[in-house]
């Protein structure tokens, strides 16, 4: 695959998706960087497995898969090509920073790009609060007890009517301010299709079951 092949509007997609570490549906990939994934495009790139779409509603919903994340990865330490501008080429000099960080503190793109968090200055990247407390009691409704693990699949059948894009999200930011816990299923053969499709991914892995203290 030739990293020169990509347009302009793909390669900045899927760094916007790196960016954001979680799916992304294209109302909000045109907020954030003014463009949508649609057409030719995006079935480019999920033809060439670096982004996975799922259709919500009207509209897709859009995220790095794992040959993406080696992509963005491999990109980071790449020279920029002929035909880059002057902005392009200093954006590379930045890349390389991190490409040569990763390399000497042995990282990988995973720990070092996560959700945004609560902490987070922009309120627009914050976790709706209602949510949180809707996915909390959701879970408190189906758990046991403290610490028990519940699927994805009958926390979503709760949230019945949220948008996927927004839930994602709002679990994504409660994962990585550690007030969830996700984690896979370990016995991946016992996953029924509804527990693979209710799956979260973050960081390049599938997470199929939460759990709450």
């Amino acid at each position: 695959m030739s990293r020169d092949d990509l347009t302009v509007r793909q390669r900045a997609v899927v760094f916007a998706l790196l960016g954001e570490a979680r799916q992304v549906a294209n109302p909000e990939l045109e907020q954030l960087i003014g463009v949508r994934l649609d057409g030719a495009e995006r079935r480019d790139l999920n033809d060439r497995k670096l982004v996975e779409s799922t259709r919500v509603g009207r509209s897709f919903a859009h995220e790095l898969s794992d040959a993406g994340w080696r992509w963005c990865r491999d990109e980071l330490a790449a020279a920029p090509s002929g035909r880059a501008g002057s902005l392009e080429r200093a954006h590379y000099r930045v890349f390389a920073l991190f490409a040569r960080y990763l390399d000497g503190a042995g990282l990988s793109l995973a720990d070092l790009v996560r959700p945004a968090t609560d902490d987070d200055p922009d309120p627009a990247a914050r976790p709706d609060a209602d949510l949180a407390g809707y996915i909390e009691a959701a879970y408190r409704s189906l758990a046991p007890g403290p610490g028990a693990f519940v699927s994805l699949r009958e926390l979503r059948r709760e949230l019945a009517g949220r948008p996927r894009p927004d839930v994602d999200a709002a679990l994504a930011a409660l994962f990585t301010a550690q007030r969830i816990n996700l984690i896979p299923q370990s016995n991946q053969r016992a996953l029924a299709d509804a527990d693979r499709e209710a799956a979260l991914r973050i960081g390049g892995e599938y997470k199929h079951l939460i759990s709450i203290e």
